[in-house]
């Protein structure tokens, strides 16, 4: 018997629970094996609806939803929290099962906030429900999700159990390299979740289950009002991108719009092998072909047209994605996946494999991101920059650490240490540029002198720094030095090389202080060089520096020698 493909295992062969095994409470017990009862049922009536699933949906049900659903996601229309919320949980909890089995639960309407989607000015509409929404919806998702897992084919990975988009990049590589190279048909279909058709929708979800609560809870949830910038407004297409059941729902549909019409009509008319990737509502098509690729391409709109749903002409394209071997024949394409560039290139051993790496959009963007970042909290702890940026480096790193793609995360690492530190560097410029605005608005010396009293102390260090010394700067050039250190030459060049003032902040001609050496009077500079300010009886004088050393993983970290000295 010929070794099958491993696009021809269509369907999700069940031997463990749905769920995972899921320690501890009899209600996580109990739940378990409501999810197999479904499965099973699933598995004996492939193809027909299924009426009864709303019965196994209780209260130790909806506490176990509450405890999936995410606490630290931000609020609804309402602003009620998750903390409020549990402060009488089971109360709660057996209102809303009466309100959605007794047919009177209202859904409210979800707040629409819009984030950048990364090309250019355009963003994602992302929908907040509200709390209690949420864990109706998981509740619902989670009497579905074993019944249609049953339905899917493995070419579908995203949201759903054990799968995520490491696996989908992953039997892309596999089928691919299988097949040596091929034609890729990259589609992007415009406004997904925007445009989606709720009657089709309904009517989908309709052919495989007739439950009269879980339907009536999913058009409900439809239909719900989007509050935008304070303004109430009901679309007539669509499902809100970030409810908990909406990648469910988009799951469903184009599982009979696209991953079944593929499997069972497109493929076998086919002449050559052709396979099928999708995460949501991103896919990609490989074809061995050339004349299948290109058939597939003409007739993958008119399909989608039938179904509400639109092509994006411009970020759909077809591709050829195969290695050069010959040099005659051109380079190799590329094209970018779940944020990652596919491409062709040699191993070590000198074979043609497909690698992949941070694509470039989404690089780009993750550097704009912590550039924002540490702009805001510069002004923030040491200590606690570097605990969140560590964190957000190994989110980095647990989504494109994948083979092949270390170059793409050292520099990423690079240039995350380039802006901290240039953040870092900026935090006392801010202080002279707010001292410089004080001293322009004071009328008289006393003014000035009170303005001086309380940032005196910064003033000398910051003006100190842009006088010259910067971030290299040392504190035994602020504070006394020994005379002999003063005869020294080799430190007395380096002292001059070091402080070279501005001229906009050139040192007065006599000193201040005549028996001190020189070195502790660089902050002595003259009030006309701040803009606006009245000149003092005596100068400010200059106070010890902060010190800078050199933390774990190479970066500046500042220690206060003034335990009491406050920004």
């Amino acid at each position: 018997m010929p070794e099958r493909e491993p696009v021809e295992e269509r369907e999700c062969r069940v031997t463990e629970p749905l769920e995972g095994k899921m320690p501890g409470t009899q209600s996580s017990i109990s739940i378990s094996t409501k999810h197999q009862r479904i499965a099973m049922l699933a598995r004996r009536t492939p193809g027909q609806p299924v009426r009864n699933l709303s019965h196994l949906m209780d209260l130790d049900w909806l506490k176990e939803a509450f405890r999936r659903t995410r606490k630290g996601g931000a609020a609804g229309v309402d602003g009620q929290t998750a903390k409020q919320y549990e402060e009488n949980l089971e109360g709660n909890l057996a209102e809303l099962l009466i309100r959605a089995k007794a047919g009177t639960y209202r859904a409210p309407p979800v707040r629409r906030v819009h984030i950048p989607k990364g090309t250019g000015s355009e963003t994602r509409p992302i929908g907040i429900p509200t709390l209690e929404d949420k864990v109706l919806q998981r509740a619902v998702a989670m009497l579905l999700e074993p019944l249609y897992e049953q339905e899917f084919f493995d070419c579908s990975h995203g949201f759903r159990p054990s799968r995520s988009p490491h696996t989908a990049l992953e039997s892309f590589w596999k089928q691919m390299m299988s097949m040596g190279g091929g034609w890729v048909l990259e589609v992007d279909v415009r406004k997904f979740f925007d445009t989606l058709d709720h009657r089709k929708l309904q009517e989908t979800v309709r052919q495989r289950v007739q439950d009269g609560v879980v339907l009536r809870l999913i058009g409900k949830w439809l239909n719900a009002g989007v509050m935008e910038e304070g303004q109430l407004s009901w679309p007539e297409a669509g499902t809100p991108q970030g409810g908990v059941i909406s990648p469910l729902l988009a799951n469903i549909f184009l599982h009979g719009v696209l991953d079944e019409w593929f499997e069972r009509t497109v493929k076998p008319r086919l002449q050559g092998r052709a396979f099928i990737v999708r995460f949501a509502d991103d896919f990609v098509i490989g074809f061995s072909s050339e004349a299948d690729a290109r058939r597939v391409n003409e007739v993958l709109p008119k399909r989608m047209e039938r179904f509400s749903l639109t092509v994006h002409p411009e970020k759909t394209r077809l591709l050829p994605f195969q290695p050069r071997h010959r040099s005659y024949m051109p380079e190799p394409a590329s094209f970018d996946f779940l944020g990652f560039t596919h491409f062709w290139s040699r191993s070590l051993k000198g074979s043609w494999v497909i690698k992949r790496k941070t694509a470039k959009g989404r690089f780009t963007r993750a550097l704009q991101r912590i550039t924002l970042w540490c702009k805001d909290v510069r002004h923030a702890s040491v200590k606690e920059q570097h605990r969140t940026l560590s964190s957000k480096l190994l989110g980095h790193y647990g989504y494109y650490g994948i083979t092949g793609n270390s170059q793409a995360l050292a520099r990423f690492r690079h240039e995350v240490a380039f802006i901290w530190r240039k953040w870092l560097n900026r935090r006392l410029s801010a202080t002279v540029d707010a001292l410089a605005e004080v001293l322009s608005d004071a009328e008289a010396p006393s003014t000035a002198s009170r303005a001086c009293g309380s940032l005196g102390a910064a003033c000398s260090e910051a003006v100190t720094r842009r006088a010259g010394c910067g971030k290299s700067a040392r504190p035994d050039l602020w504070e006394g030095e020994h005379p002999a250190a003063m005869s020294d030459p080799i430190r007395a060049r380096r002292r001059k090389r070091r402080i070279q003032p501005r001229a906009s902040l050139k040192p007065s001609g006599s000193p201040p202080y005549p028996d001190k050496p020189l070195g502790s009077q660089v902050g002595f500079v003259e009030a006309r060089s701040l803009p606006g300010a009245v000149a003092p009886s005596t100068a400010i004088p200059p106070v010890p520096a902060h010190h800078e050393a050199p933390s774990a993983h190479g970066l500046p970290s500042f220690r206060r020698r003034n335990p009491g000295f406050a920004w």
